[in-house]
């Protein structure tokens, strides 16, 4: 089965899938391993693993923290592509996407990447700030390999972005909650449900909602009008706690879900 069917199967199980966020060598590589194997033993659905870069335009202060310090600590993309397998080597299941940026691919290689990617377990990739007007070499990588190749939609997306993305996007349609990076915030925006319904009316294919989610509260409403739930700098915020403070938020989201 390649990526994007085991990322489709995700969202037949009659319930939101549970998507957690970690970003790989935040706090340490080890410690990082730890939360992703901690996370998919939780329940976790389906994982995305960050990839640290200098300037991640779409990401608030949290993640912009931690991946700095991952840069620290020396992590390269050649670097997480060796934890993910890894984490495959050790049994972890859950299929896991990517999420990163397009300059450390074009370094690695586009199409060596993908090769290496898809033969080290990665089921898919988010690249945040690839349009996909630009993305034609990236798309028929991943045709070739099996991978998905996720695109985001923003609540200001005109109705003709929303028709090109869900039309690329393969696996799921990642839906950005805010204008604006990522980050917990107290509330969820109130014309959420209105930007999925919009959504919902020129695909078929899932819904996943990210951006904002940071407690079972959270979680469980955008569960009720989505088909998954992101959450990410919440539980980056705990992973520079301990690992067992990314636990108990992670079942407390999981839980939330049904």
């Amino acid at each position: 089965m390649n990526g994007i069917h085991r990322i489709q199967n995700v969202f037949t199980r009659g319930r939101p899938a549970f998507m957690p966020y970690a970003v790989l060598g935040y706090p340490t590589r080890t410690v990082s391993l730890d939360i992703v194997k901690t996370l998919s033993a939780v329940g976790a659905d389906l994982l995305e693993l960050g990839v640290p870069f200098s300037d991640p335009l779409a990401d608030g202060p949290t993640i912009q923290a931690a991946t700095q310090k991952s840069l620290e600590n020396g992590t390269t993309l050649k670097d997480c592509l060796a934890m993910t397998h890894e984490l495959r080597q050790q049994g972890m299941d859950t299929p896991a996407l990517l999420m990163g940026y397009i300059n450390p691919i074009l370094a690695y290689g586009l199409e060596k990447f993908v090769a290496d990617a898809a033969q080290v377990g990665v089921d898919g990739l988010i690249v945040p700030d690839l349009p996909p007007e630009e993305a034609a070499e990236l798309e028929a990588a991943c045709a070739t390999h099996g991978l998905a190749l996720v695109y985001l939609l923003a609540p200001t997306s005109t109705l003709e972005r929303i028709k090109l993305i869900t039309e690329k996007s393969q696996g799921f349609v990642y839906l950005v909650s805010l204008t604006g990076v990522t980050g917990a915030r107290t509330d969820l925006p109130p014309d959420l449900a209105d930007f999925v319904a919009r959504v919902r009316q020129q695909t078929d294919k899932s819904l996943a909602v990210g951006f904002g989610i940071g407690n079972g509260r959270q979680a469980r409403a955008v569960g009720q009008v989505a088909d998954g739930v992101i959450v990410g700098s919440a539980l980056v915020k705990r992973a520079g706690e301990s690992v067992e403070r990314v636990r108990d938020l992670a079942v407390e989201l999981r839980t939330a879900l049904g």
